[in-house]
């Protein structure tokens, strides 16, 4: 529930989020979605403590540009760069080198240190002529300091560069969708003539429109629990044996 309202309605995402980790709070995952359910909401400062949480009991940096970015949120600067200095980049995800990167760069703007907010973008991933998944922000967020720096022509240009990846990944995605979409009609088609009765998986699918009764139905704090660790591929027994460990 937590991961389908977080766009649409963060505050309720955040409530789910919690009453997860009132049961489940030596889960990583639980932490994790609570952590981010907190920074969309603006609570920088559970962000940070459920951010810290989840590194402790995961060993993994994935939401190391979040807690650096929280960090900022609470008007610590110093110490954002601070953290993000101690992990070793090299060993981290490329996205999150990205994301990092950003977030390092806008601590630097907000301590004053323009320059130095330009410098933390020049990474490897900073190709003009190629459009990933993280060209967008990385693109923007380097447009934003030249701008910062009077440099407009260069931000507009940057901006450009922006927004014409952005248009080519969602052309992609789209693309992506039609095949799936043409993919799925042909197995349907061919199915057609001996298929007298629905797949178990299409017997497991909600109904498009679930009825009154059905949406009212209560939502239990295991269900929370249960489907923020589905969300994160994470079977029931691997949840049990992450919070055995946890425990010791």
């Amino acid at each position: 529930m937590a991961a389908r309202l977080i766009d649409t309605d963060p505050a309720r995402a955040h409530e789910h989020a919690l009453a997860a980790s009132r049961s489940a709070g030596r889960i990583a995952v639980v932490r994790e979605t609570v952590a981010i359910t907190a920074y969309a909401n603006g609570d920088f400062a559970l962000a940070v403590r459920e951010l810290r949480t989840f590194r402790r009991i995961s060993g993994r940096d994935d939401q190391i540009a979040l807690l650096v970015d929280s960090e900022r949120g609470v008007g610590r600067p110093d110490r954002a760069l601070e953290v993000g200095r101690a992990v070793d980049r090299a060993a981290l995800p490329v996205d999150v080198r990205v994301e990092l990167a950003i977030a390092m760069s806008g601590a630097r703007l907000d301590l004053g240190e323009t320059e130095r907010a330009l410098q933390e973008l020049d990474i490897p991933e900073l190709d003009p002529d190629r459009a990933f998944s993280w060209s967008p922000g990385l693109f923007a967020a380097r447009a934003a300091v030249l701008e910062e720096l009077g440099r407009t022509d260069e931000a507009a240009q940057w901006q450009r560069r922006a927004e014409i990846a952005e248009d080519a990944l969602g052309a992609l995605d789209a693309d992506r969708e039609v095949l799936e979409i043409e993919e799925i009609e042909e197995i349907a088609i061919a199915d057609e003539p001996v298929a007298e009765e629905p797949a178990e998986d299409e017997q497991d699918e909600p109904a498009a429109e679930p009825t009154a009764e059905a949406s009212e139905a209560p939502v239990t704090v295991q269900d929370e629990v249960d489907e923020i660790l589905a969300d994160a591929g994470i079977d029931d027994a691997e949840g049990d044996d992450t919070d055995d460990e946890a425990t010791r």
